[in-house]
């Protein structure tokens, strides 16, 4: 649901909603708009190319291990869209594990038909309780 269009509705109205909508969209709306109030961009509205800064849970996070080059990769969720973090070299980085909310930072290319970010910089926000 458009931000604007959730800002139009009753108090109510808006209670009602949360009380039929399943975790999934709880959780969706919540990270929408935990990135607005970072100033980030959804990111499904990025395009290949830009510089951006993203914010949002991350769902997995892989170790890949290769011959020449190790590879971490994280999954990012937003509640619009996803985007895969990789750190080139790395084999674990200190809080970075499913559940955490992170903001990240750098230009966004495609691998495999996916939204990546390659060495990012990033921000983790404090565990929750």
């Amino acid at each position: 649901m458009p931000a604007t269009k959730e800002r139009r509705l009753s108090p109510l109205r808006r209670a009602l909603q949360r009380l039929s909508a399943d975790d999934s969209e709880l959780d969706a709306q919540e990270l929408q708009r935990e990135c607005r109030r970072a100033s980030c961009m959804p990111m499904g509205e990025i395009a290949p190319g830009q510089h951006v800064a993203v914010t949002g849970r991350l769902k997995t996070v892989t170790f890949t291990p290769c011959t020449n080059l190790p590879l971490l990769e994280a999954v990012l969720y937003d509640g619009s869209d996803m985007i895969t973090l990789v750190w080139l070299g790395r084999r674990r980085i200190a809080g970075i594990e499913p559940g955490r909310l992170l903001t990240a930072r750098g230009r966004v290319a495609i691998r495999e038909e996916r939204k990546v970010i390659y060495n990012p910089h990033y921000t983790l926000a404090p565990p929750s309780s």
